[in-house]
This record gives C-alpha cells, sequence and structure tokens, in this order.
C-alpha cells in the first residue's frame, strides 16, 4: 500500500470517527435540551400558547407527581412508549414553567412506600391480572390542593396536554365561577322511579352527562329549576338547555338577570330526539315525535327568530347512517357532519374546531335588534334547504329525492353582543292584574318592597345561542367504555370541545380553549366529499325524472281505461293497442334510465378510486421520489463539476 492510499485510509477513517463523535454529542445535548421538532401541520406536539402562558403565570411552586410502574415484565409494550412520551412534556413543562414546577418521578412497586403514596393521592393501581397491577397516573399539589389524574389512558394521548394543563390551574385557582344550568333534560343524571323498582319494571340509573361532569370539575355547577322567577345574582353564567314549555315568567328572569349583567349560552331544539319517548319496535323514527324548545319572547325582543317547526337539511354535510342494527345505511340530510365549510374559523370558540355531528336543527333568522351585533359560529352550506321536522324522522332517502337547494347558508349557532333591551317592558307577566280574592289574601301577608324592573343592560352583555340540544348527548358526542375497572371516555368529534370553550370563553379561563380544541382536529377528503355530493345531485336529478316518468305513463293508461269503462265496453283489464304502446315505451324508458344510473355510479366509483390511488401513490412515493430526484441532481451537479477541473 504506498503512501496516497494510506492517507486517504486514514483521512477516512478519522473522518468516520469525528463524524461517529458528533452524533453522539447531538444526541446528549439535544437530550439535555429536551427540544423536539414537530412537523405536524397542526402542531400537535407542541405546547399551545395557552399552556406557556398559564405555566409562565405561576407565582407558587407546584408540585407533579408522576406514578409508573417500570417493571417491563408487567407494563405492556405501547404504555413504555407512551411513558416516555408524559415524561417528555412533563419536562417541557418544567422549562416553561420559570423553575415554579416541580417533578417527582415514582415507580410504585407492590407494596412498596411510593405504592403507598400514589394511593394516598388517589392514583390506583390498575389490575391487569389477578396478580399484577400497573400504575399510570399522576399528582398536582399546591399548598394544600391536590387534583388527581388516576389514570393516564394512551387513547387520550391527544388530551394529555390539555388534561395536564387543566389539572394545574385547578390548584391555582382560588375560587371557582359558578355556572347554573337549567334543562328539561336529565343533564344531572336521573334516578329510577321507586314504584317501577318495585314492579322490576325500571330502566336503570342514568349518569349525568359526561358534559355536566367535565364542567364540574372547572366550575362550580349548580342546577336551576326550569320554573325559576328568579336567577341567583352569584351565578357568572346560565346555561339553558333544550327549555322546553319554559313559561313567561322564568323567561322573564333570564331576561332580569341578563340585563344585570349576566351571562346567558341557550341551546334551543326544533327535534330534540334525546327527550323523545323510545319506539316499543325499536325504530324511533317511528315513534312518539320528539318535543322542541324556544324562547319567544327573548328572542322576539332581539330580533332573532328560532325555525322550531323545521330542521336544516343539507346535502353538502349529509352522510349515510343505519338507524336500526342490521338495517342498510340510509342517506340523512337531517343530519349534519359539519366540516371547516360549516364552522366559523375566526372565532376563538371554533377557531381550532373542524369536525362537528349537529343532529336535526333549527336555524336562527332575522337581524339583530337596534344596539346588538350578531356573529354567525355555525352555518349550513349553500347546498340546504328547511324541512318538516316530521318528514325528517321519516325518510331521509324521501328529504334527497324531493330536495331542492334554497342556495342560502343559515345559522346554526350565533352570539350577540350590545346593549340588550327588555322584552318585557310592561314588567313581570301576571303581575299586573290581580283578583279582589288575591287582594285580600295579600293583605294578610308581609310583602317587601318591589323590586323594579329592569329596562336596559347597563354595560354589553353577551348572549350565545345554539340550534341544537342533542349534539352535547354522550352518544352523540364520546365512546364510552370499561377499561380495566375504569371508566374510559374518547371524544367522537368536536362537540364537547365546542361546548366547554364558550362555557370557558363566557366564565372561565379562555386559554384552555386554545388546549382542548387541538385534540379533536381532523383532515378530511374534502374533494372526495365534493365530488360525491355533485355526482348525488346529477344521480338524484336523474332518479326524479325516472319516477316522473313512470308517472306520466301511468296516469295516460288510468285515463285509458277510465275512458274504455265510461264507454261502457266492459273490458277493463284487457290492455288495448295504445295500452300496450304506452307500457312499451315505459319499459324501454326505465331499461334506458337504469343503464345510465348505472354507468354513473361507475364512473362516481372510478373518480373516488382514482383520487383515492393518487393520494395513495403520493403519500407512500413522494417523498422517496424526491430524494432520488435530490439525488440524481447532485450527482449530476458533481459529475459537471469533476469533468470541469
Amino acid at each position: 500500500m504506498n503512501k496516497k492510499q494510506t492517507d486517504l485510509f486514514l483521512y477516512s477513517s478519522l473522518g468516520v470517527v469525528i463524524m461517529l463523535v458528533m452524533v453522539v454529542l447531538v444526541n446528549v445535548i439535544a437530550g439535555h435540551l429536551k427540544t423536539r421538532i414537530d412537523l405536524t401541520s397542526e402542531k400537535l406536539y407542541t405546547l399551545s400558547e395557552g399552556t406557556k402562558q398559564i405555566l409562565g403565570e405561576l407565582d407558587t411552586d407546584v408540585e407533579i407527581r408522576f406514578y409508573a410502574t417500570r417493571d417491563e415484565k408487567v407494563m405492556p409494550p405501547n404504555f413504555k412508549n407512551y411513558i416516555s412520551h408524559i415524561e417528555d412534556i412533563l419536562d417541557e413543562y418544567s422549562q416553561y414553567s420559570g423553575g415554579h414546577l416541580k417533578i417527582t418521578k415514582y415507580n410504585p412497586e407492590p407494596d412498596s412506600d411510593a405504592a403507598d403514596l400514589a394511593t394516598s393521592d388517589g392514583v390506583t393501581g390498575q389490575a391487569l391480572s389477578f396478580d399484577d397491577r400497573i400504575y399510570l397516573g399522576l399528582a398536582i399539589s399546591m399548598l394544600d390542593k391536590t387534583v388527581s389524574l388516576p389514570f393516564l389512558d394512551p387513547n387520550r394521548e391527544k388530551l394529555l396536554e390539555y388534561d395536564l394543563t387543566r389539572a394545574i390551574t385547578q390548584v391555582t385557582v382560588d375560587d371557582k365561577p359558578i355556572v347554573g344550568v337549567m334543562s328539561a333534560l336529565p343533564v344531572f343524571g336521573q334516578q329510577p322511579n321507586p314504584m317501577m323498582a318495585q314492579m322490576g319494571q325500571a330502566p336503570p340509573q342514568q349518569p349525568a352527562w359526561f358534559l355536566i361532569d367535565q364542567l364540574q370539575q372547572d366550575f362550580e355547577v349548580r342546577e336551576v329549576p326550569l320554573t325559576a322567577e328568579s336567577i341567583a345574582d352569584d351565578l357568572d353564567l346560565l346555561v339553558v338547555i333544550h327549555p322546553k314549555d319554559i313559561t313567561g315568567s322564568t323567561q322573564y328572569a333570564i331576561d332580569q338577570y341578563l340585563l344585570a349583567g349576566g351571562k346567558l349560552i341557550a341551546f334551543l331544539d326544533a327535534m330534540a330526539i334525546v327527550d323523545q319517548t323510545p319506539s316499543p319496535n325499536g325504530n324511533n323514527m317511528l315513534g312518539p315525535p320528539p318535543s322542541t324548545s324556544n324562547l319567544p319572547e327573548l328572542l322576539s325582543a332581539w330580533g332573532i327568530e328560532f325555525e322550531s317547526s323545521k330542521i336544516a337539511a343539507d346535502r353538502l354535510f349529509a352522510r349515510e347512517i343505519s338507524f336500526q342494527r342490521g338495517a342498510p345505511p340510509q342517506i340523512q340530510p337531517g343530519i349534519l357532519f359539519l366540516d371547516p365549510k360549516g364552522i366559523n374559523g375566526d372565532d376563538v370558540i371554533t377557531s381550532q374546531i373542524d369536525q362537528l355531528l349537529i343532529p336535526f336543527a333549527g336555524v336562527f333568522k332575522g337581524e339583530p335588534a337596534e344596539g346588538l351585533e350578531q356573529t354567525v359560529l355555525l352555518h349550513t352550506s349553500e347546498e340546504s334547504q328547511l324541512v318538516d321536522a316530521f318528514m325528517a324522522r321519516l325518510s331521509g332517502e324521501n328529504i334527497m329525492k324531493e330536495f331542492k337547494s334554497d342556495e342560502k347558508k343559515y345559522s346554526l349557532a350565533i352570539r350577540l353582543n350590545g346593549k340588550f333591551k327588555t322584552a318585557f317592558p310592561d314588567g313581570k307577566p301576571g303581575s299586573g292584574e290581580t283578583s279582589e280574592e288575591d287582594d285580600l289574601d295579600n293583605d294578610d301577608k308581609e310583602t317587601g318592597p318591589e323590586v323594579p324592573s329592569l329596562k336596559e343592560s347597563e354595560e354589553g352583555a353577551s348572549v350565545v345561542l345554539f340550534a341544537d340540544a342533542d349534539f352535547m348527548y354522550d352518544n352523540f358526542s364520546v365512546q364510552q367504555q370499561n377499561f380495566l375497572g375504569s371508566r374510559m371516555v374518547q371524544l367522537l368529534n368536536g362537540n364537547l370541545p365546542m361546548a366547554q370553550n364558550v362555557v370557558e370563553q363566557m366564565a372561565g379561563d379562555s386559554r384552555l380553549i386554545s388546549v382542548r380544541s387541538r385534540a379533536t382536529m381532523n383532515r378530511p377528503f374534502t374533494k372526495i366529499r365534493d365530488m360525491e355530493v355533485e355526482a348525488a345531485k346529477a344521480y338524484q336529478a336523474r332518479i326524479n325524472e325516472l319516477e316522473e316518468k313512470k308517472r306520466e305513463a301511468e296516469q295516460k293508461i288510468n285515463d285509458i281505461q277510465r275512458t274504455r269503462q265510461d264507454a261502457g265496453q266492459g273490458q277493463r283489464f284487457v290492455l288495448t293497442p295504445e295500452q300496450k304502446e304506452e307500457l312499451e315505451k315505459l319499459r324501454e324508458n326505465n331499461k334506458k334510465v337504469s343503464e345510465d344510473l348505472k354507468d354513473m355510479r361507475r364512473n362516481l366509483r372510478k373518480d373516488i378510486d382514482s383520487l383515492q390511488n393518487t393520494l395513495k401513490w403520493v403519500n407512500i412515493a413522494g417523498m422517496p421520489f424526491l430524494i432520488t430526484i435530490g439525488g440524481i441532481f447532485i450527482a449530476l451537479v458533481k459529475r459537471k463539476r469533476t469533468a470541469a477541473r
């Protein structure tokens, strides 16, 4: 080996060693810095600004005790990676806390002090078998307050940041805001009927809606009767859910609460299927009609009309759904699957919500009264129309068959800001007239001074109105399951985050909105959806044309039959040549249109499959292709430079 070859070998070996050392140093430094590069478009693995602000404002030490079983023989493999992810996030929390966040890690082995400490903190072991239990939870403490997350479910990984940040705010806030909830629905749960229970016919106890459970962790939640004639002035927010058969007196109480500086969120409903009596045959579409709810006096004074007899049907936001097990799915334009095209992306409440399920919603119309400003939060597409609520329950296919777009967007949720004027200028309903007997009775009673009615809000008030209440029900918003003896809940869409967002924005810490909303972000294939809608238009138009031709031909046959019978020829059921000709035309039309429909379905499927395959190959081969092209380009440039030398 000559000197040139030796030098080349030494330089190459030295270069490899230096590169190896550099890689090791970079990994060591990066490991200590805990810096992560988040390449997701939604920045799902980067702490939100809301979390950073909350951590940056800490002025008292907060301790996080993280309990995780480290025994590899016991802990499932997917849990090990999740533990590392939790530790990375906790380290990042510590960096933004200004030194006020202390993190202590424990490995609760059986019969150890760490296991006893975990139990005292409310973190209980989850049984994997008769002998083995695993711990994966944490406790957050500040002074004498402690909030526990007993089990960190890997299925809630997207909500991990929200769970941690909310727990920190719970220990740092002295007094929780007070939220009153008024509803005709059993949102706080329902006890079984004692008499029915004795007969063995009572349904099981209904738990509170998951929304209420979540609100109770962040607020002091009070139940307000639907018959209330006054609203406590210490409520920071009043939430009204499906106020079925609400009286004028209760609306007056809400009116006065709002004018006195209160805040209101109202979930109305044109077709509350949650309040529907179950049908004996299991098909609630044919059972007793669902109830409706409105705030007619209040909305009228605000210049708003709620369409409580019709629901919004939308061809763009429709999906195929099966209401009965085993039954084929049908298109249901009355059940809206909203995507960003129907969601206000500029408002803090909805800016990070990109998928919602709104079943059988009414709509808001009208122009706000003088002094009020309206912001639309949710709306239909222009491919929508209003249909009778009764028809919406029967068949979605019938709606699609007669569908005719109104070519306008209907409001499904709105916010009103400004100075509100009373809906009751004459005072409380029923207080103006009394009988002589009532006057005599009142003379015997001690009455306090009459409180004058407020006529206008002193400061700018805020009201948020939703045209549906069903979307917050558990079946439409979450999936619940029992995991290792614990109740695990997964979000199905953005329904609950949006409901929590509006409550947070009106009464709580609005910084949690940006943390919570990212957990349900989705990126639907909107191009495929638009193709399906456009094809469905042509498909449905062709069906209507076919049925119209059938009706015309059958009418002609009936006319010929009636004419022959009137002439007394007595051959009612014998087809004449004219009738045979009409029948033959009908059959030819049916055959031709059926072939056209087959071609249309085939072309639609072909276009959708082609688009899906294109997207698939772009995802699979796109990056390797770019790298290959880049490598070839670099090789050509290098070769050109070498040749030039």
